[in-house]
């Protein structure tokens, strides 16, 4: 799991193996494979990064596209 700041500030945590797509307008925009949205404070790029951070955590960094 990755933890997120919701836009009240709240810290929520996702499964990032569930996240289909991000998109900014203007906040991010989280779209899980449910369908489900979650709009967050953090930048793509920090979310990307807790991902790859993540995986490596969990042992499967090897797939990473760098």
């Amino acid at each position: 799991m990755i933890d997120v700041l919701r836009l009240d500030g709240k810290q929520y945590w996702v499964n990032p193996h569930m996240i289909e797509s991000m998109e900014t307008t203007p906040d991010l925009t989280l779209t899980m494979l449910s369908g489900k949205k979650i709009i967050v404070k953090n930048s793509p790029e920090e979310i990307i990064n807790k991902i790859i951070e993540y995986r490596r955590k969990i042992g499967i960094d090897s797939q990473e596209v760098l």
